[in-house]
């Protein structure tokens, strides 16, 4: 009996998927198929995409059956010919549903990232590792096609749909001929050369659908500052360090001069010139390496002067440009909500003036009436852009802040606590260096974070050198894994380091 031809689109918001529906659709109903599509709707927040349905059965042989035949409204696991995925994630969920078999299914994917919530929000780094995804899709597809389909979007100037139904025509799998396909979006009327051109890559793409070998990067050329006072940074990290250090240091002294200003790039110089000194250091280089990476990280906090400057940078209006897709003429409006705590503005005041209103009585509760409650700034407003401008400008004042005596308290005292420790087992030491990966964020984040970083310093304190490597890794992933603690405290039981 025949059987129609079905079809199932995992595809994001703004990337056409209805409109691939629709073409696929709009293909067959002009060249003697009956077709139906349906849809699925996601979810927002880039935790889950739409599936659209596509089923298409021969007229000719519904009128030889002499009746019309009963198309689904969904796809069933197992019952897929050509799932459709406009992000490598989401070709992971549909093998993950059942939908793609060895038996019959032909998956054309992107293989770019777009990452969900949960890999966004997880203390640690959450990405799901892509190359786990690809070699289960190759293992579940009966046939695999897949190629980066949002760089070849963007180089067309079109969307990711038009990639995708130019890779389906290239894949051979439909009974319709490649003049076929572009007289459908021909037909379609909108954005006809664009679409075409992307159409034209997608489907010599899946040709040959394999992504190239990765390039190997041209080794980096040694920067050339102009700044006199940058320049002797820059000649202080080549001549008092290790080659092998000197890509992380480079970044670390480019992102606290940004962050701050010379002098304080100057200081984490002064730092990671201690611990280069370690005699550790000379059979375990990578300690050097950790601690600058995690240095540099830490010394740039994110306190209100830094979300403020982040915030209100040309760079981020336009890479909001691009992600929103903001065409020329348009008008684009950034709204921000902002509540700032009492404790983060305590941070933001000169230390003395910070502790007494955080030991106050009547002007606390007055502070804490007065931000009860969010607001909403638009930064693309000249006066939102000013007023967080304002706030950013405030960093000039930053090293006599509340915050930062706190910050460098628990800065010293780690760096401290890596020079301690590599005095006896320098492989810990190196673990003890990426414990700063639990310190991040702002807000109730970096709390909580620094929260399970005292835990766990306290767990190592009371352990000593005697603590294995491995098992304070194991603790600081635990931590990492729940930003209430609940797995870190599981743990340090588990260790009788409760």
């Amino acid at each position: 009996m025949t059987q129609p031809i079905k079809l199932a689109i995992l595809a994001m918001g703004g990337e056409g998927g209805g409109v691939l529906a629709d073409w696929i659709v709009d293909m067959g109903e002009h060249n003697g198929y009956i077709a139906q599509t349906t849809s699925v709707p996601g979810v927002a927040q880039r935790t889950g995409a739409t599936i659209y349905y596509v089923e298409l059965y021969p007229a000719a042989q519904a009128t030889a059956d002499g009746g019309q035949p009963i198309l689904a409204l969904m796809p069933l696991p197992g019952d897929v010919d050509v799932v459709l995925a406009s992000e490598l994630m989401e070709a992971g969920r549909a093998v993950q549903r059942g939908l793609v078999t060895t038996d019959r299914t032909t998956l054309i994917a992107s293989t770019h990232r777009v990452y969900s919530i949960a890999e966004k929000s997880a203390l640690g780094d959450g990405r799901v590792d892509s190359a786990q995804l690809l070699g289960h899709a190759e293992a579940a597809a009966r046939r695999f096609i897949r190629f980066d389909m949002a760089q070849a979007a963007e180089a067309s100037g079109s969307v990711i749909s038009a990639v995708l139904f130019g890779a389906l025509a290239g894949a051979g799998v439909l009974p319709f001929a490649r003049a076929q396909f572009e007289d459908t979006i021909t037909r379609g009327g909108v954005g006809v050369q664009p679409s075409l051109k992307a159409f034209a890559t997608g489907f010599a793409r899946a040709q040959d659908p394999l992504d190239p070998a990765t390039p190997q990067p041209a080794a980096m050329p040694a920067p050339q500052p102009r700044h006199p006072a940058v320049r002797a940074l820059v000649d202080r990290v080549q001549q008092r360090f290790e080659p092998a250090a000197h890509f992380v240091l480079l970044e670390g002294v480019r992102r606290l001069i940004d962050y701050q200003d010379i002098d304080y790039a100057a200081l984490y110089l002064d730092r990671m010139a201690g611990i280069a000194a370690l005699p550790a250091v000379a059979d375990t280089p990578q300690l050097v390496i950790e601690t600058g990476r995690h240095l540099a990280l830490w010394m740039s906090y994110e306190d209100t002067a830094r979300v403020a400057a982040l915030k209100t940078r040309a760079t981020r209006f336009e890479r909001v440009r691009g992600e929103a897709s903001v065409k020329s003429g348009q008008i684009l409006a950034i709204n921000e909500y902002m509540h700032p705590r009492l404790q983060e503005i305590c941070e933001t005041l000169p230390a003395g003036i910070g502790r007494w209103l955080m030991r106050s009585s009547l002007p606390r509760r007055l502070v804490e009436k007065l931000t009860q409650h969010g607001r909403v700034i638009q930064t693309s407003s000249v006066h939102g852009y000013l007023m967080l401008r304002t706030v950013a400008g405030m960093k000039r004042w930053r090293r006599s802040t509340m915050r930062y005596a706190e910050e460098n308290r628990r800065i010293e005292a780690w760096l401290a606590c890596i020079a301690d420790t590599a005095d006896r087992n320098p492989a810990l030491a190196v673990e003890v260096a990426q414990c700063q990966r639990l310190v991040k964020g702002y807000s109730d984040t970096h709390t909580r974070g620094t929260l399970n970083y005292d835990t766990l310093m306290a767990a190592l304190e009371r352990a000593g050198s005697n603590l294995a490597p491995a098992t304070l890794r194991e603790l600081r992933d635990a931590a990492l894994a729940d930003e209430h603690g609940n797995q870190l405290r599981a743990a340090l039981a588990r260790h009788a380091l409760a």
